[in-house]
């Protein structure tokens, strides 16, 4: 059944400049000139953490056994555990690559899947695109948005597949990064004592590696229990991942602080088993219908190779770009609905050129149209008139990341949910011992839970959560970048040799956040595994040609601040920052095609154009190259 553009309000029917102004007024009430500060420092050395100790260093899930710090040479260590860490390690071992170690503060492979357990815990958009390697591992998973539990076995399991578990340092903070030019290697110090001497390092601690935690006036007085989602403690609410019945919440009053997309998943459980809720709201999501169905064996049956390529090819075009005529919506949800909607009608008018304004006028008319029919949906099921209009969201679509659960709204009609709008108020006012006080009215709790998201936007300091990080002279990466980016494709940078970055540094942007960080890895290796073949023991951009690169990057940068700044807070925008701390970090014009083409020739041309190897016995290349898989 091929997947059909949705039914929207005409356009008529919408009144988009009055609409405009309605998402001006939402932003403007909402936007507090702390931005990304207004939420506490969980790590390094000037944390504010005294009370938020068991949120993030303690581990819920496995026991920190002691062990004796390590004092060792390696050839290379990834930073993190995650599916960034895991899809570096992967192709380290396939390049040919054996002395790796991934270091993580958890205690497992996983990433924020190790860590987030909580009631409800799905992948939010396709998981036929989001888990890698499906077709490399014949693994397919069980429906299309794929439980918490699924995506971390699956996870772990593509960590024993490559051999990383031998090499694998859990429970292990890193505090410091100091390159040693004596040794020509990384020295890494970790809250365990370690010195671990790396030749090379891959920087894979993902974009949700750190907890953001308000900081709310009075915290540090409330007399009962709070956690963050991301360290969800099913010993006081009962129930567990696996079977999530809250049943130690029913005599209780739990508030929850948050409703993106983690506590779209997380409400309706919490709805269902407490006493009484509390959901304190600052800015709605736009939430859908879920339609999960079960993997169907015979879709399945007609998957030939390269599907997976082709649907997260699809899911990218879809989502961050454009359908192009005759190309199906292979996703069809509300992460693609703007792009089929108006490529329908494209479509019914034969695909008429036009001008690229043109094109977004038409694009931002449809973008009006859908949200409408998103706001209609809340009042079809929300009962009470004022909690409907309080969940409706007044904003651009992808201001806010988009959500689909057909149990988060039906939830409000309950007795004992109670939906706390702190719009007007910009946030919770304090908490006292007994609860948290919102529009001057105090809230008795036993419970605050936090579903407060990562620091996703804030500095980078604060978002790897390193102390230090020193390259040639001890010259300091935050330092380093505190003007602008400069790398060479975003992933290595001049004055930090043997260093390499994943994520969204000064690259191209795919819908599909582990694509990106595969491709990520796959370079990486192939320039480890070509400096290891040639006996190099350093390997930097020169700078001319990094400087080329960020010529390049900042010539063709599509400048996408002007929607952000029209926004309300989120971290899609630094919460509404004027400083531009687009969690993007400079994304390559030109889209993700052309930089994965752009990087592919790079490869094959075989000479490692840009960068600069250097030590006693650098050989000429040897013709080898990793394949691409």
């Amino acid at each position: 059944m091929s997947c059909q553009p949705t039914r929207t309000p005409p356009a008529e029917r919408v009144d988009i400049p009055g609409l405009r102004e309605r998402y001006r007024h939402e932003r403007d009430k909402r936007l507090m000139r702390e931005a990304t500060d207004q939420y506490v420092r969980t790590t390094g050395a000037d944390a504010e953490r005294d009370h938020f100790d068991q949120t993030y260093e303690s581990d819920p899930h496995t026991p920190v056994e002691p062990r004796d710090p390590i004092s060792e040479d390696v050839d290379v260590v990834i930073l993190g555990g995650g599916w960034s860490g895991i899809l570096a390690g992967h192709h380290l071992r396939a390049a040919g690559v054996e002395d790796v170690r991934n270091i993580d503060h958890a205690g497992d492979f996983g990433g924020v899947w190790y860590w987030n357990r909580y009631p409800g815990l799905q992948c939010d958009n396709d998981a036929y695109c989001y888990l890698p390697l499906l077709e490399e591992t014949g693994f397919l998973p069980s429906r299309k948005f794929a439980d918490g539990l699924e995506i971390r076995e699956y996870a772990q399991s593509v960590a024993r597949r490559a051999g990383l578990y031998d090499g694998a340092l859990f429970h292990t903070l890193v505090e410091s990064l100091r390159w040693d030019g004596s040794i020509r290697r990384w020295r890494i110090g970790t809250d365990r004592g370690d010195d671990i001497r790396a030749r090379f390092v891959v920087m894979a601690n993902g974009l949700l590696n750190i907890p953001k935690l308000p900081g709310i006036p009075g915290i540090e007085g409330f007399r009962g229990k709070m956690f963050h989602t991301s360290r969800w403690d099913y010993e006081y609410t009962g129930g567990s991942q696996r079977v999530p019945v809250l049943d130690r919440l029913a005599d209780r009053r739990v508030a929850l602080v948050g409703t993106g997309a983690t506590a779209v998943q997380a409400v309706p459980f919490l709805g269902r088993h407490a006493g009484r809720l509390y959901v304190i709201q600052r800015t709605p999501s736009t939430v859908d219908e879920r339609h999960n169905p079960p993997t169907d064996p015979e879709w399945v049956r007609t998957l030939r190779p390269g599907w997976q390529k082709e649907r997260q090819r699809n899911f990218h075009h879809a989502a961050m770009e454009m359908l192009a005529p005759g190309e199906p919506d292979l996703i069809c949800d509300i992460w693609t609905e703007i792009s089929r909607n108006l490529a329908a009608e494209l479509d019914a008018e034969g695909w008429p050129e036009l001008a690229p304004g043109e094109f977004a006028r038409r694009r931002e008319v449809v973008d009006y149209r859908v949200m409408e029919r998103l706001r209609e949906r809340v009042a079809s099921i929300v009962e009470d008139p004022e909690t409907a209009e309080a969940l409706k969201p007044y904003y651009r679509y992808l201001c806010k990341r988009p959500a689909s659960n057909d149990d988060y709204y039906p939830t409000f009609n309950r007795p004992g949910v109670q939906l706390v709008d702190v719009s007007a108020t910009r946030g919770v006012e304090r908490m006292t011992e007994k609860g948290f006080v919102a529009s001057g009215v105090e809230y008795e709790i036993d419970c605050m839970i936090f579903a407060s998201g990562y620091e996703v936007s804030s500095d980078l300091d604060r978002r790897w959560g390193i102390d230090v990080i020193e390259g040639r002279e001890g010259v300091s990466l935050y330092d380093h970048w505190s003007d602008g980016f400069q790398t060479l494709h975003g992933m290595t940078t001049r004055g930090f040799p043997n260093l390499f970055f994943t994520g969204f540094i000064q690259s191209a942007l795919n819908a599909s956040t582990t694509e990106q960080m595969n491709r990520h890895g796959f370079h990486a290796a192939h320039i480890i595994g070509q400096a290891l073949l040639r006996g190099a023991e350093e390997v930097e951009p020169s700078r001319e040609a990094q400087d080329a690169w960020v010529r390049q990057v900042r010539e063709t940068a599509v400048d996408v601040w002007q929607f952000q700044a029209e926004c309300t807070p989120s971290y899609f925008n630094g919460e509404g920052s004027e400083k531009r701390r687009f969690y993007a970090g400079e994304p390559y014009g030109p889209g993700w095609e052309a930089f994965e083409q752009l990087l592919e020739d790079w490869r094959a041309r075989g000479d490692l154009e840009g960068l600069v190897l250097s030590g006693a016995d650098v050989r000429p290349s040897s013709g080898e190259a990793v394949a691409p898989s």
